[in-house]
């Protein structure tokens, strides 16, 4: 029989090619990092929160194992583990993890880096406090199965946090359109429209998986600041957050 598996090859060779690009702020993943504050400050406000954490401590999320799955270049894997946190990094394709692994090594952090998948760690019995879906949801096969995946991997009174795009006709426009075709700050071809996924639906998928949802917010852009804030819109980019209950 063969197992299930929520892995896009298609989306994997594409972001493949562009590995050696994960840490240059002004190459092809310029926008993440721009988006990369936001979602950080998102993930330290929630989990300081949620465990009891001083947010202003030099560590916070000491002691804290957290999942980035997806990890790509590690630009979220990083300033986790300098916050304290034992951090696994996971990918299924393996150039995006060397260099992460390089990377790491460069600025003396320790992150374990694995070339894996959600459903390879979730089979191995691996269990988080906290497990990170950032930008990954709308990029593999089967949404419901690496959602219920991830959620089997949140230990019982953990979370998970996720942000991924809205199926909207603005989403379409904004991120699609503009940001692939006529400001050129993604490769062309880097999203399918298709393929996103409307906050409801992504509720829907955590409450079949056995968590709670928690917080849903928006995250814009601000051209004339060149920031990205959080916001009640929805409508394009969003974070959401989600718990299980205690046993």
């Amino acid at each position: 029989m063969t197992q299930a598996t929520t892995v896009d090859p298609k989306e994997v060779d594409k972001f493949s090619e562009l590995a050696a690009q994960w840490w240059d702020p002004k190459g092809k993943f310029a926008v993440l990092h721009k988006f990369n504050p936001v979602r950080l400050a998102y993930i330290r406000e929630h989990l300081t929160a949620h465990f009891g954490r001083d947010p202003m401590a030099l560590r916070p999320l000491e002691g804290l194992r957290i999942l980035d799955i997806g990890c790509g270049g590690g630009l979220l894997s990083e300033p986790l583990a300098r916050l304290g946190a034992d951090v696994v990094g996971a990918d299924p394709a393996d150039r995006n993890v060397k260099t992460a692994m390089v990377h790491a090594s460069e600025q003396a952090l320790a992150v374990d880096y694995r070339v894996a998948t959600a459903e390879e760690l979730a089979d191995a019995g691996e269990r988080f406090d906290a497990v990170l879906n950032m930008e990954v949801v709308e990029h593999v096969s089967n949404p419901p199965l690496f959602i219920a995946r991830c959620a089997e991997m949140v230990r019982p009174g953990g979370v998970m946090l996720m942000a991924t795009l809205n199926r909207t006709l603005k989403s379409f426009g904004l991120a699609i359109v503009g940001a692939e075709y006529v400001l050129g700050w993604l490769p062309r071809g880097t999203h399918q429209w298709e393929k996103f996924i409307t906050p409801a639906e992504l509720g829907a998928m955590l409450s079949e998986a056995g968590l709670v949802q928690r917080d849903l917010t928006g995250v814009v852009y601000r051209p004339l600041a060149d920031e990205w804030v959080r916001s009640s819109d929805t409508d394009v980019n969003y974070m959401m957050l989600a718990a299980k209950p205690d046993a």
